[in-house]
């Protein structure tokens, strides 16, 4: 796996806007997710400066359809040195979605512009104040552009629509919107009245929508929370959260998770009952932190870099009574924190991950002891990802026997996005 760069800043590590367009060069001109590219942020960047730049840059890729648009409309050529495509971008967002005052975003982008690509300078000036004066115009034009209306590409826009034809535009509104931040409390360590007094302490409101989920009014920084250091907490959305409870696990059970990085699943699983749990995953990076989030909820399982696809590298014959195979998908469920996602993604990724999908179902099935379960799970709310792809295992395996899972708001295991919860599907699964 190539190692992303360091993202050096070239001007000032203490210009937010300057950090901010270059994570968005990041995604958009190199290909990788935001999570790498905040990850490859140098050491020593003053941390308010990396929030306001973290937050920017999800602002600019969550309206990126919109933005583009703007941009589009403004130039006749792409720009150039390509290196100003995120420094217009984060410049149009604080123009069009923030409370920055318009001198202040044009000003800045300008002396940027100075720094780093002087001969651009007058074109940078000459699109933003173009954007400020035909800005009413521009953003009754995008209404009627299908990416730049709903901030998703158009092949995604069009699938949603075929397959929910009556809640797409739900589904859309729903992933643009902030998601919330849903705790999860450990139950092996305290109980959820004995943390809501915490939180009230801390001076924090939430309110509880699941046995073990509370979601805050407000978002804040995981170091805030109390407890968290002691693990008595943890982030994990409610959807996700169902996974534990589906699988169904008994005590001293052996259980394999299947592709387990980054661990919330794992450790729901360990919280609720003591298991002989085995925790697999190919990247041995993510791997790491299902390891950290171990420790931190004083929690063990047995962590080990595998691919799961391959069991005759890492399986020592004995059967698993559960397997959760929570699979590599589309995440187009998730796309409200992930909203570099949804143009990372080509609409032919759907079916190469179908494929890897169906491989991993066959290659753990045999792994499973009779009358086991196994938990089929992708963040993903497309079809051939999902029920498509439960109906194609059951059809080449037919001691598989496919059981209703029960959801508060769900329909035949697929939950979607709204405001209490991320896009997830679950399928329950036993070994006849």
């Amino acid at each position: 796996m190539t190692t992303l760069p360091r993202i050096e800043p070239t001007l000032r590590p203490t210009t937010a806007r300057q950090l901010a367009a270059e994570l968005v060069n990041v995604v958009l001109l190199q290909g990788r997710s935001l999570t790498a590219a905040l990850n490859a942020v140098r050491p020593g960047v003053e941390p308010r400066v990396l929030a306001d730049a973290q937050d920017l840059s999800y602002g600019v890729l969550r309206h990126l359809g919109r933005l583009r648009f703007f941009l589009d409309r403004l130039t006749d050529r792409p720009p150039k040195p390509p290196e100003l495509t995120g420094l217009l971008l984060t410049a149009l967002y604080e123009l069009d979605g923030r409370d920055t005052p318009a001198y202040a975003a044009v000003n800045e982008a300008v002396a940027l512009t100075q720094q780093l690509f002087p001969r651009a300078k007058g074109f940078v000036n000459a699109v933003l104040r173009s954007f400020i004066r035909a800005r009413v115009g521009l953003a009754a034009s995008a209404e009627q552009n299908l990416e730049a209306r709903w901030n998703f590409p158009a092949w995604w826009i069009t699938k949603l629509q075929g397959h929910y034809p009556d809640a797409w535009a739900a589904m859309l509104a729903a992933m643009n919107d902030h998601p919330p931040m849903t705790l999860r409390v450990n139950l092996r360590r305290t109980t959820v009245a004995a943390y809501l007094d915490r939180l009230a302490q801390a001076g924090l409101t939430c309110r509880q929508i699941g046995p073990a989920a509370l979601v805050l009014e407000r978002p804040v920084r995981i170091g805030a929370l109390p407890g968290f250091a002691e693990g008595l907490v943890s982030v994990q959305d409610l959807g996700a959260q169902y996974a534990a409870e589906l699988l169904d696990c008994a005590e001293a059970m052996r259980v394999l998770d299947a592709c387990a990085a980054p661990g919330g699943k794992t450790a729901h699983l360990l919280e609720l009952r003591r298991l002989d749990l085995l925790a697999l995953d190919d990247d041995a990076g993510r791997l790491a932190r299902v390891s950290e989030t171990l420790d931190r909820l004083g929690l063990n399982a047995t962590v080990q870099v595998a691919d799961v696809g391959r069991p005759e590298d890492w399986w020592d014959g004995r059967p698993f009574d559960r397997i959760l195979l929570d699979a590599p998908c589309t995440a187009s469920g998730v796309a409200r924190r992930h909203p570099d996602g949804k143009w990372l993604k080509r609409c032919q990724d759907v079916t190469t991950l179908a494929v890897r999908q169906a491989r991993l179902l066959d290659a753990v099935w045999p792994l499973l002891g009779q009358g086991g379960r196994l938990l089929y799970a992708t963040c993903s709310v497309f079809p051939e990802e999902n029920a498509d792809q439960v109906e194609a295992f059951l059809t080449r395996h037919p001691d598989a026997r496919q059981e209703p899972v029960s959801l508060p708001d769900g329909e035949a295991g697929q939950l979607l996005p709204n405001g209490d919860h991320d896009g997830f599907f679950y399928a329950s699964i036993v070994k006849a």
